[in-house]
């Protein structure tokens, strides 16, 4: 019996990386989940790769007609979401002093504004006592240089997790955040523009991490299903940090 049996589930960025591992880690566990990707052939492969009890829509979640059609689609096949998980979303190495107005738009469209709108148009399909986890980072707790656009868009998700848990207690709806290291996806080698450049930036971060090492995308998609599930019954509003210790010390 899996912790998630007979649940529907949402997963924006589920294309790739951790939104695919947990995706994959959602279905193992019993539900039936929607995947979201703004790269049609990608988001199939996924599917294809996740294997069973899935739907992929094609979509941006900066675009509210995506996500209006998106919800469409989660009302026709199954009428709710017992389970959404915010994951869309990245960034880009930028000193400060270099910031373009459209990279500011870009990230925060993305992030923060592609994240509250995620939720909002989910939660008139979204039953009492369900759970909605939002993919943050430990960038929105620690200084990291030319990075201060992507930082501050997963402070706000911090900050959306505390007022919403408040917005929806009435309903009893658990909004935590799970933020994640330096993990091992596309999005951490998108930050190179060449292998000398990502060898530096893989071997600065594990030498900031205690334990010594990058993480796995199944390593992130493990502590959501925890936030998904009964097990994190109790739990509402909080930050689970899957960093190896290094937003810890």
């Amino acid at each position: 019996m899996g912790k998630l049996d007979g649940k529907v589930a949402v997963v924006t960025g589920g294309n790739s990386g951790i939104g695919l591992a947990t995706a994959k880690r959602f279905v193992d566990e019993g539900a039936y989940v929607f995947i979201t990707g703004r790269r049609q052939a990608e988001l199939e492969a996924a599917a294809r790769e996740i294997g069973r009890n899935v739907t992929a829509v094609r979509g941006d979640v900066a675009n509210l007609d995506d996500l209006d059609r998106l919800f469409a689609t989660v009302k026709d096949v199954k009428g709710r979401v017992d389970v959404l998980f915010a994951n869309a979303g990245g960034g880009e190495l930028v000193p400060f002093g270099s910031v373009t107005e459209e990279h500011f738009d870009k990230t925060f469209n993305s992030n923060v504004k592609g994240t509250l709108f995620t939720v909002q148009k989910a939660l008139p399909l979204v039953p009492d006592g369900a759970a909605v986890i939002l993919n943050g980072s430990i960038a929105g707790s620690k200084g990291m240089a030319a990075f201060s656009v992507y930082n501050a868009t997963k402070a706000a998700l911090r900050s959306f997790a505390r007022s919403w848990t408040v917005d929806l207690k009435e309903r009893k709806i658990r909004v935590n955040v799970v933020s994640p290291g330096p993990i091992e996806t596309p999005g951490l080698t998108g930050l190179a523009s060449n292998d000398e450049e990502l060898a530096q930036i893989r071997a600065g971060l594990t030498a900031s991490v205690p334990l010594g090492r990058i993480g796995t995308p199944d390593e992130i998609a493990k502590a959501v299903v925890f936030l998904a599930s009964d097990d994190s019954s109790f739990v509402a509003g909080v930050e689970l940090f899957v960093d190896g210790g290094m937003a810890q010390i």
